[in-house]
């Protein structure tokens, strides 16, 4: 089947066959690796980017034509549109591992990505605030009982205290909790499950919005999402990120992210001397090396002052980090 793609340089592209190996790719890559689905859609938006360039510039309809000059050519043309170094870099790492597909399927000789020089990545900078800030936040939720402030309390707690990515926290259903047992199951695209401990605070704010809070929202029928919006269905990671917006802008954290909360759990239970494969498993990082990041992380903090491991007020400090592996979503 042959479709169109919108061009992101002004007109549309026939992509037939070469836009069929792209998915295929991806369809490949959930499979094998579990990606989320933000993840594939970064890595489809990087490919189409590509593809329609070396479409329109070089005239390719297909991609046993590719050479290492088309790829030379587009990092040039990143450069001249001045991409940051992170985003030049992770879409290198998407067209590498579409190259090394390409060769694998048969669909082209000679991988042209061999040899392309990778794009000098700065410094990528997790941002990861203390416990007084964490509080501060969560104080900014604490004193509305409707039923919407008892979600996001329970939300707030809970990202805070369990390290979770926001698409795992608004991909909960209610059957993945389990307070009598004090748990979380967290299920990936891939199928795969992780148990996360939930901290007595976390306990007593989901059993909280469970009891008051879920039950005065009108629920669509069927509806199993633990966390709801306005209209009775499952809360979005956009819809989250407009909550924790003005929540942090309320407690005076105009930076704070959803990932913040993740990284700020991730440097804190170093700090109360958590083993780093412990840390892993909860996190749900496929790779230590990943994990060994926060220690790091931590290492630079009380270099700069030891006072933070007794008392750990905003830890904001910077770290080399693989911007590919930023976009899969590791950290």
């Amino acid at each position: 089947m042959s479709f169109r793609v919108f061009s992101r340089f002004g007109r549309r592209v026939e992509a037939g066959p070469m836009q069929q190996a792209i998915e295929e790719f991806l369809t490949g890559v959930v499979r094998e690796r579990g990606l989320s689905p933000n993840t594939i859609a970064a890595y489809r938006n990087d490919l189409e980017q590509f593809a329609n360039y070396v479409a329109e510039r070089f005239g390719l309809r297909d991609w046993s034509e590719l050479v290492s000059e088309h790829l030379e050519a587009f990092l040039g043309y990143l450069r001249d549109r001045q991409y940051a170094e992170t985003t030049a870099a992770r879409k290198l790492a998407a067209i590498k591992s579409f190259c090394h597909y390409l060769v694998r399927a048969g669909l082209i000789g000679a991988n042209p990505a061999d040899g392309l020089p990778v794009p000098r990545v700065g410094r990528f900078a997790p941002r990861a605030i203390g416990p007084k800030e964490v509080e501060q936040l969560i104080a900014a939720a604490s004193s509305d009982r409707t039923p919407e402030g008892l979600r996001d309390r329970a939300m707030l707690i809970t990202l805070a205290t369990t390290g979770l990515r926001v698409s795992e926290l608004t991909a909960l259903d209610v059957r993945d909790v389990d307070l009598d047992r004090g748990e979380l199951i967290v299920r990936r695209p891939n199928g795969r499950e992780r148990v996360v401990p939930l901290a007595r605070e976390a306990i007593e704010a989901l059993r909280d919005y469970l009891e008051r809070g879920r039950p005065g929202f009108t629920t669509l029928k069927g509806e199993q999402a633990l966390f709801l919006n306005h209209r009775g269905s499952r809360l979005t990671r956009q819809g989250f990120w407009l909550i924790l917006k003005n929540y942090a802008a309320a407690a005076g954290l105009p930076e704070v992210t959803p990932h913040t909360l993740r990284h700020s759990f991730a440097v804190r239970a170093l700090v109360d001397g958590w083993d780093l494969r412990d840390l892993q498993r909860v996190l749900g990082h496929v790779s230590p090396a990943t994990t060994q990041v926060y220690r790091q992380l931590l290492e630079r903090i009380v270099q700069s002052d030891g006072r933070l491991v007794a008392d750990p007020g905003c830890y904001h400090e910077e770290l080399t980090m693989g911007a590919a592996r930023d976009r899969a979503g590791e950290l």
